[in-house]
């Protein structure tokens, strides 16, 4: 247990963001590995979010709340990516406490944005599929703003809370972190008071996020296939369980990593094992999305082939 903060310790203003500890050349080749993934990244999911908006056939809750995903992904993915580029070609590798505040606040909110966000895509899932007379009204448009609205409240409602406590805790001059971004158990690693409490709410408020969003998805995944197992034709059962296999793919990547990082008790003990998560749920998870989407959508690459040639 970390001593009790006695009020002797110097104002932490910046801190250096350490990184992945590897030779100058390895970070130049880590650097253009980086960049192409976030150039991958930043082209899928703009052009997920222009496929969508210009196809009138694309005008459906299901790709509404797919191009709200891409601007997750782009902008969870933005929020990390650029000071980590510029960190592999600097010596410093700085980032200001404003800074790193404000990053982390971004990136929880549209983290955990996502993260309900995907519960309501498989309930949609759920409604399309279980109860299709209902739907056109059940998934209104007003519904699905009200809806998407309802995801940022509770991620910056997260987002808050997780920032509230872990900036209240003190440095003691203490500034390296042992992270490419400001992350909680990076965080709290380097804090001089005890991080009991910290780590409790962040492991209750993880665990309350993955519980309920899991658990809506579970549900309405329960009733899709117990729906599509009634169907007689082995095509109309192929056809249905493709419009959920993207989901279930992307759902799986995105919990996967999270429960990892921050719903189990000593998450915050392997800051390299850390690190390698992190790029995934960070980097890979947003550039793999619109890919998924894309390549087992048929909608998506029919909507793609009449934008390029300009039906």
């Amino acid at each position: 247990m970390k001593n009790e903060f006695n009020g002797n310790y110097s104002e932490v203003t910046e801190f250096i963001l350490l990184g992945f500890r590897t030779p100058p050349k390895l970070q130049i080749l880590l650097f253009f590995v980086f960049l192409l993934i976030y150039m991958v990244t930043v082209v899928g999911n703009v052009s997920m979010i222009i496929v969508i908006k210009m196809d009138s056939r694309l005008q459906t809750p299901m790709y509404f709340f797919l191009k709200n995903l891409s601007a997750l992904d782009l902008c969870y993915s933005t929020v990390i990516a650029p000071k980590a580029l510029a960190n592999f070609l600097s010596d410093e590798k700085k980032i200001s406490y404003n800074g790193c505040a404000a990053q982390f606040f971004f990136f929880a909110l549209f983290v955990t944005t996502e993260g309900f966000l995907l519960a309501v895509m498989a309930f949609d899932r759920f409604s399309a599929i279980c109860s299709p007379l209902l739907y056109p009204v059940r998934m209104s448009q007003k519904v699905c703003v009200q809806l998407v609205t309802g995801t940022y409240i509770c991620g910056s409602i997260n987002s808050i809370v997780q920032t509230s406590f872990t900036f209240s805790l003190h440095f003691c001059g203490e500034n390296r972190l042992d992270h490419f971004f400001c992350d909680v158990p990076a965080l709290m690693k380097i804090s001089c008071i005890d991080t009991f409490v910290n780590e409790i709410v962040l492991f209750i408020l993880s665990g309350f996020i993955i519980i309920t969003t899991t658990t809506v998805i579970l549900v309405s995944y329960a009733y899709i296939l117990s729906t599509v197992l009634k169907i007689p034709s082995t095509h109309g059962r192929g056809k249905t369980f493709s419009t959920c296999g993207s989901h279930i793919a992307s759902v799986s990547l995105f919990y996967g990593t999270v429960f990892f990082m921050y719903a189990q008790p000593g998450a915050i003990s392997s800051p390299e094992q850390n690190k390698i998560v992190a790029v995934l749920y960070t980097l890979i998870i947003p550039m793999l999305n619109p890919l998924i989407y894309s390549l087992r959508n048929q909608d998506v690459k029919d909507a793609v082939k009449r934008l390029l040639c300009g039906k």
